[in-house]
């Protein structure tokens, strides 16, 4: 595909087929985070893959507790009166875990945090690694979708991602940034509308 292209075909799926990824393919999509900018120019990446459902259940165990509250998001979700946003709310959240299982494959990134720890930043700065761990993972979706497949991601919320950490037994010095699944879309899968976006609107000059 042609960059933008790519860009376009890049959406969230949670809905999979059974068809499973190729570990050559999957290591041409996680090859891909090692192009993206690093803060340190060390790109100190680490990757878990989990296949399986039983493998994937227990990785995902720490999401269970937490399900009750993201149902309740759906009916919270419609602030904005968006309706657009809703459909995409009413559809994701009831489907946090079961994404994650259908798909067979998960995947965890890790990123070595050297400084500040992650949740108290002494400046703006003290989350250049995070920032460079987001903009690995941006490739890996982008390639994900350059290749056919579809993505979604689960990023930790309350303890989940030190009980998750301790799972997989990861060094302390490392941090999660979130449960990736990649997999081939259902042929049913839902796609939540795009929001357009008028770009002139969107670009100021010299000040806001």
């Amino acid at each position: 595909m042609e960059f933008y292209e790519v860009l376009e075909k890049r959406r969230t799926y949670r809905d999979f087929s059974d068809r499973e990824v190729s570990d050559e393919l999957l290591k041409r999509v996680i090859g891909a985070a090692f192009k993206a900018p690093t803060n340190d120019h060390l790109r100190q990446l680490e990757f878990i893959v989990v296949r399986g459902r039983e493998n994937i259940a227990r990785i995902i165990t720490p999401l269970a507790k937490h399900m009750a509250a993201f149902k309740d998001l759906v009916f919270e979700a419609d602030d904005s009166g968006d309706k657009d946003k809703r459909a995409m709310f009413a559809d994701a959240l009831p489907k946090q875990q079961k994404m994650l299982l259908d798909s067979g494959l998960l995947i965890l990134p890790f990123f070595r945090q050297k400084q500040s720890p992650l949740l108290e930043p002494a400046e703006q700065s003290s989350l250049n690694y995070f920032a460079s761990a987001w903009c690995a993972v941006e490739n890996m979706l982008l390639a994900a979708a350059a290749e056919g497949l579809g993505t979604a991601f689960h990023i930790p919320v309350s303890d989940e991602a030190e009980m998750i950490k301790k799972i997989v037994g990861a060094p302390e010095d490392y941090e999660f940034t979130c449960l990736l699944t990649i997999g081939y879309p259902a042929e049913n899968a839902f796609l939540p509308k795009q929001k357009e976006i008028d770009i002139e609107d969107r670009i100021h000059e010299n000040i806001w």
